[in-house]
């Protein structure tokens, strides 16, 4: 007969099955261009949690407000059943829960950091021996339940100050911020004339050169949403990327997807480029299913617009955790299982990257209250 323990372990493997299985669900809708766009700009709105628990939370609501629980079909905060009451709100009776994978972390010990082999894990309660140093990484997840707050009552949520922009205007310092990653990275920014000096393109990031140019004859907000393009270019790829070198088209996906995700979470209506052909590079990665595509690289693409956006000293529009409330101790909520000890980057050789100067038709990045 299975054992208290043995039963709480299989309904748990038994949730992170059913999770799972809704994740790939919500993956696989995302396989097309626009609805691709659309998460990227819902993701900015919820950019502290990992891709795929955006991706849970999105799919779950959706299915809420269809059963008529919720008033919006798109969630605005979410938090944990205590983090609500620690702001004053209560559930609602009746009102179910939306799975998120959770992390589960370890403590580990070792004398020797470079030394990959020497880190040993801590039991409960166990202290380092002398000499040790102690760190924490994530070893792996399990079920967690978050609520948005149109399914609580109680004390009003604090709005912050959302930025608004006029048509053809650039969120205030946004330009000054990005170009001073772009510097930090050991590159220059070069503003030019028009697009004839850059090869036809919006903008270029030159890796032999170490410089990245954008053409001034734009109106501000595209030159800076361009910028974000090349930064994400900067921070993601080069000759050292070798699957954005080996799979065409992955590149310019993601630095998009990050211009998309900064610009969304400056409240931009990013009219640049929706990625439209995400379906057709994902079906040709070699080896991989077009969902495993999309889910790694939306990751990396939140992961990025997030460290962009840290380093930012703009307005920028909520990122889903109710105002008040402190995250700081669930900020990752299901990041990737980490190296105790961080690999050396690799260096940069000569490869030019471009963002092309033609135009889609433009797409709200705030379609529908963030989606």
């Amino acid at each position: 007969m299975a054992t208290t323990r043995e039963q709480a372990q299989a309904a748990r493997a038994a949730k992170l099955d059913e999770l799972h299985e809704r994740l790939t669900g919500a993956v696989e809708q995302l396989v097309s261009g626009e609805d691709w766009a659309r998460a990227l700009a819902f993701a900015a709105r919820f950019r502290t949690r990992s891709f795929s628990n955006t991706l849970l939370i999105w799919e779950q609501h959706q299915g809420a407000y269809e059963a008529g629980l919720v008033p919006d079909p798109f969630p605005s905060y979410v938090a944990g059943y205590q983090q609500w009451q620690g702001l004053g709100r209560q559930v609602q009776k009746g009102q179910p829960g939306y799975q998120i994978l959770a992390p589960v972390t370890g403590r580990f010990a070792s004398s020797n950091l470079t030394d990959v082999e020497s880190w040993r894990r801590l039991g409960k309660g166990e202290k380092p021996r002398a000499g040790e140093v102690v760190r924490t990484r994530m070893v792996g997840v399990r079920p967690a339940y978050v609520w948005d707050v149109s399914q609580t009552t109680g004390d009003p949520i604090p709005e912050p100050p959302a930025p608004r922009l006029l048509e053809g205007e650039a969120p205030a310092g946004l330009w000054e911020g990005l170009a001073a990653q772009v510097e930090a990275s050991g590159f220059s920014v070069l503003r030019v004339p028009h697009e004839g000096m850059i090869r036809g393109a919006n903008g270029l990031t030159d890796y032999t050169a170490n410089t990245v140019a954008v053409r001034e004859n734009m109106d501000p907000a595209a030159q800076v949403k361009t910028l974000a393009h090349e930064l994400g270019h900067v921070l993601l790829h080069g000759p050292d990327a070798e699957e954005a070198r080996q799979h065409r088209g992955i590149g310019e996906v993601e630095a998009e997807s990050v211009a998309l995700m900064v610009g969304a979470a400056h409240g931009m209506d990013t009219s640049g480029y929706t990625i439209p052909y995400v379906s057709t590079w994902a079906a040709r990665v070699d080896g991989k299913e077009p969902v495993e595509v999309v889910k790694a690289t939306g990751e990396r693409v939140r992961k990025t617009a997030l460290a962009i956006l840290d380093q930012l000293d703009t307005t920028q529009v909520g990122d889903g955790t109710p105002p008040g409330l402190d995250r700081d101790a669930t900020r990752r909520d299901a990041p990737a299982p980490a190296s105790p000890v961080p690999e050396p980057a690799s260096p940069r050789q000569a490869t030019p990257s471009l963002e092309p100067a033609a135009r889609p038709v433009p797409v709200s990045a705030f379609e529908g209250r963030g989606l």
